[in-house]
């Protein structure tokens, strides 16, 4: 099973956990990254994660993201396969970089999407992405379940 988690899924950790959501969505992010680690599921990054991570001024938060990107089993690049088709989602009004994530993980054939962003979630569905399927983390840990 391949899963491209985005920037904003791979941070659920770091996230004020008073809201038991994001609680509960953090205990799922780092059970499925914990799966990919043992080689249950199969990760995949992309020059998208890399370049949004280099960004992030936060060096605990870069650290954990650039660990869970060397992990990935699949590295997708930024080439015509992925910016044509993230013309299109930019296209349904989706913000910069979350089209080059969704157009990265169509690319590599992932089975799930994962996202926190309700948003970019509710857009990122109503796109024609197949074979991938847009989830959010307790919706990816459910459908990772037996």
């Amino acid at each position: 099973m391949k899963i491209y988690m985005d920037m904003c899924s791979l941070q659920r950790p770091f996230d004020d956990k008073s809201q038991v959501r994001v609680l509960v969505e953090a205990q799922a992010v780092l059970g499925v990254l914990a799966l990919c680690e043992a080689g249950e599921a199969e990760l995949i990054a992309s020059d998208a994660l890399v370049f949004e991570t280099e960004a992030n001024l936060d060096a605990v938060r870069r650290d954990f993201a650039m660990q869970a990107i060397a992990k990935a089993a699949q590295f997708v690049a930024t080439n015509e396969q992925v910016k044509s088709p993230a013309q299109t989602y930019i296209a349904a009004n989706v913000k910069p970089l979350d089209p080059l994530h969704l157009a990265s993980a169509v690319e590599a054939q992932a089975d799930f999407f994962c996202t926190c962003d309700d948003r970019f979630l509710k857009k990122a569905r109503a796109l024609t992405v197949p074979p991938t399927k847009v989830v959010s983390p307790l919706e990816l840990v459910s459908e990772l379940q037996p």
